[in-house]
């Protein structure tokens, strides 16, 4: 299993964090997806390509900034 970070400086409230953590958590792959609004990160666990996890945060409205 791999863990990423994903840096999205659009989240900014709890909306943000739940419509994220929606989409991103519908993806099969996905383990796990933790977001912290005050970081304006998104922490994503599981077998499954950064491209997949970078589409989902899009079709949420969010941009991707950086992955670490």
């Amino acid at each position: 299993m791999t863990t990423r970070t994903y840096d999205v400086p659009g989240i900014s409230c709890g909306h943000c964090k739940a419509a994220i953590e929606s989409e991103v958590g519908a993806v099969t792959e996905v383990d796990s997806v933790v977001v912290d609004v005050d970081a304006r990160t998104v922490t994503v666990a599981g077998d499954v390509d950064v491209e997949v996890v970078r589409a989902a945060i899009d079709e949420a409205g969010y941009e991707v900034a950086g992955v670490r």
